[in-house]
């Protein structure tokens, strides 16, 4: 087996090129994404043999471009059908975030997206970025970011990322051994809590 030393080295890896998703319905998803948020439709993929796999299952793919040449894709597979929510995993653990560029263009799409009728929830305040959270016709709940923080802060935070995980690893891998012996049952919480004043707001 060959190790690391003699393997090529990973290839730099530039950009999202698509991230894919079922579609309950092509139009109603392209009028989402293209009429309320600004994406435009940019390319269709349709087939009835799926290329990867060889198996009979027909399908319209569609994409839509990110500013910076990346898509959001999906498949419609002409039988009207939504995917469903995985049952162990709360609704909004599984998201993907777009970034905008500003505070202001955050709120007008906010605005933009509560005159079409979809429920949004903040602006919402991470410190170094803010937020938006909404679902799309397909269940998919998505997040549209604009950052905070400069590039210099950020490397300062990449800093103390591995040690914090190592951290949270072992933790972990002492829970497990007590989960194993009978001895505790609650999921493990995090050595630290970066945002003390969420907890403060829920118990007011």
């Amino acid at each position: 087996m060959p190790t690391t030393a003699t393997l090529p080295p990973p290839a730099p890896i530039q950009q999202l090129h698509h991230y894919a998703y079922r579609a309950k319905d092509a139009e109603e998803t392209r009028r989402f994404y293209e009429d309320i948020l600004g994406l435009p439709l940019y390319h269709i993929i349709q087939s009835d043999h799926v290329p990867s796999t060889g198996e009979y299952c027909p399908y319209t793919h569609f994409f839509f471009r990110l500013q910076d040449g990346s898509f959001i894709a999906f498949f419609d597979l002409g039988d009207d059908e939504a995917a469903l929510p995985s049952p162990n995993t709360p609704k909004w653990v599984n998201h993907i975030s777009f970034r905008v560029d500003t505070v202001e263009e955050l709120e007008n799409t906010k605005a933009r997206l509560e005159a079409g009728g979809i429920e949004v929830l903040g602006v919402t305040d991470h410190h170094i970025f803010k937020s938006i959270y909404f679902f799309d016709p397909n269940g998919i709940r998505l997040e549209l970011t604009a950052q905070l923080a400069d590039e210099f802060e950020m490397l300062k935070e990449s800093k103390t990322a591995h040690a914090r995980l190592a951290e949270w690893t072992a933790r972990k891998e002492q829970w497990r051994k007590e989960r194993a012996e009978g001895k505790s049952a609650a999921p493990l919480k995090p050595q630290q809590n970066d945002r003390p004043e969420v907890v403060a707001r829920a118990k007011a």
